[in-house]
């Protein structure tokens, strides 16, 4: 019998039980059955293996054969990607689309990017020179915004001994033939294959020192996310993760993004599917595809390609990070994720843990945002990956394990409130409970790039809010009318900050977006009312009085009706508040 052929011996979902595969290795790409069902070796005990398959099983039979590939679970990177929308394991899913109208069928194959379309190559090496790991031999201009660096393989290096001249290829021509040696002769194409279960090898780690922009003042201003970061944005039912996600998506000032709808509802991921393609990046006013990479797999899809899904999604985003980009990745929802390694690993019969997660949970997840950071590429560039992971706990409770250990792994954790959203406070980034662990780090850069005080300001508005919260509690249980008039001015100034800073409109064409500047002089606007109505206080002037002025209604409608562009008229605000109050305090000394 081949040694290189297994046999199907019991079958259990996506899990096979594989004999006669003792020449097999773990993690080795499989395929499966006489429909070629695409699986991986997860474990072998003797000639015996089990294989996790990535397709649906139905029709497979005991006794069918199963093929060794040699490799262990890839995914192709080259020109095509970008703009593309792929299911879990790389297939394209237009491509599939073309073969099956309605579902993927199984034992398609392992699809990937288009072979037959031709790429506008430009050879950037001549005969001669001398390339190592990681090094630009070609480039291809694969969409107005993203120029495709075609890297030198790992663990490939030699001189360049021939070069085609520029012109169209497809992604598996040979551009450029290295020697090594004069005898080794090694053929660069347009695309290579890398396992995505490994981080691809960087040049050495640097610290975080910059940001990444989003234009959602609660978290630029509030909890900042650094570029090569890691965020954690949990939130039950209903409170906004994908929106959020969406916004960031959108906004953010990362080159590429690369978003994985990792086993979320079909009917939620057909309106990213329909939506994306339609959003205009407001950076270039082209579609926001040509930045966009989209993997979709969807709660009905086979379990086994979601828990592979985030790997492969992370496996791209490093392979633009080496390129030199800024890469952002949104992963909607590692819970569905975490629920899919669950059901694998109950197949497996593997020994539960907390509520039936496996007991490697932890480190899973700990793997999955290592591969973040703020790097130098092998090729001496600076590059970054942020991964934004949201999590989706049962029933709101942020103390299940999924919760739990993404907290433990990751530096900035933006906590969604189911009360703030019924309360249609959007986005429902509880205040309070969310926090960053990046504020310090960033310190140098916002105060060099925003304001000197701008943290200090930061902070101030964080205490404001916090005292209110103390407040509520004693309002609840004697009312607000007992306070004395400095606390109902906090209450008042918290309220101003939610409403007129932290709650913000995605649909209103001022509010989606807001610069860092503006931030700036919006907190700035809301401490000069705090400080000159404080004054009044001091001298006796009822807070019934210091609200009664219209210039709070102002303060109110910065968001909606002062641009991005006139921020001298916050200055004129500010002057302004300064004259009303000044007037009040003359009238009552």
């Amino acid at each position: 019998m081949n040694r290189n052929e297994g046999i199907v011996n019991s079958i259990n979902g996506p899990v096979v039980k594989g004999l006669n595969m003792g020449s097999f290795k773990v993690n080795e790409m499989v395929t499966v059955g006489t429909q070629k069902l695409i699986g991986e070796v997860v474990s072998l005990d003797g000639d015996i293996a089990t294989v996790q398959v990535y397709e649906e099983t139905e029709g497979l039979k005991a006794g069918e054969k199963i093929y060794s590939t040699g490799s262990p679970l890839s995914v192709t990177l080259g020109p095509g990607m970008i703009g593309n929308i792929f299911d879990g394991i790389q297939r394209p899913l237009n491509k599939i689309q073309n073969m099956s109208q309605d579902f993927i069928p199984e034992g398609i194959g392992l699809l990937t990017l288009d072979e037959e379309k031709k790429w506008d190559v430009t050879i950037t090496v001549k005969p001669g020179d001398k390339l190592k790991p990681g090094e630009v031999y070609a480039t291809v201009q694969e969409t107005q915004r993203i120029l495709h660096k075609l890297l030198v393989p790992i663990n490939v290096s030699g001189t360049v001994k021939e070069v085609k001249p520029n012109g169209q290829y497809t992604i598996n021509d040979t551009v450029v033939v290295l020697t090594k040696d004069n005898t080794e002769l090694l053929n660069l194409t347009l695309s290579t294959k890398w396992p995505v279960r490994k981080a691809r090898p960087i040049n050495r780690r640097i610290p975080i020192y910059k940001p990444l922009i989003t234009g959602q003042r609660v978290i630029d201003s509030f909890y900042p996310i650094a570029k090569g970061g890691t965020v954690g944005l949990p939130g039950g039912f209903g409170t906004g993760k994908t929106v959020t996600q969406h916004q960031l998506a959108k906004w953010c000032d990362a080159d590429i993004i690369v978003y994985i709808g990792c086993g979320e509802r079909g009917n939620e991921m057909t309106d990213v599917l329909e939506e994306f393609p339609k959003l205009i990046d407001p950076r270039t006013n082209r579609p926001l595809m040509e930045r966009t990479i989209l993997i979709a797999n969807t709660s009905n899809m086979p379990v086994a390609a979601r828990e592979a899904s985030i790997y492969t999604g992370i496996t791209m985003a490093e392979y633009f990070r080496d390129m030199g980009y800024d890469v952002a990745i949104m992963a909607d929802s590692t819970s569905r994720w975490a629920e899919a390694l669950r059901e694998i690993s109950g197949r497996l019969e593997q020994m539960p843990a907390e509520e039936g997660y496996p007991a490697y949970l932890p480190s899973r997840l700990a793997e999955f945002y290592e591969r973040a950071g703020c790097v130098k590429t092998l090729n001496d560039d600076e590059a970054t990956i942020t991964i934004i992971g949201a999590v989706s706990p049962p029933g709101g409770d942020f103390s299940e394990p999924v919760t739990e250990n993404t907290k433990r792994f990751v530096s900035a954790f933006l906590g969604l409130d189911k009360k703030l959203a019924y309360a249609r406070h959007y986005p429902a980034i509880n205040y309070l409970t969310s926090y960053s662990g990046y504020v310090d780090m960033l310190s140098e850069w916002y105060e060099e790039n925003v304001a000197p005080d701008m943290l200090e300001l930061r902070h101030k508005m964080i205490v404001l809010l916090q005292e209110e919260e103390k407040l509520n509690e004693i309002v609840q249980l004697v009312g607000e009318d007992v306070l004395p008039n400095d606390q109902a001015l906090v209450l008042e100034t918290a309220r101003i900050i939610k409403k007129g800073f932290l709650q913000q409109n995605a649909m209103h064409a001022e509010d989606t977006y807001v610069v860092l500047k503006k931030q700036y002089l919006m907190l700035k606007v809301i401490d000069t009312f705090y400080e000159e109505a404080l004054a009044c206080v001091k001298i006796g002037i009822p807070i019934s009085v210091i609200r009664g002025e219209s210039v709070i209604q102002d303060i109110l409608k910065i968001k909606y009706e002062i641009p991005n562009d006139k921020l001298e008229l916050l200055d004129e605000l500010m002057n302004k508040i300064v004259d009303v109050y000044s007037s009040l305090r003359l009238k009552y000394e």
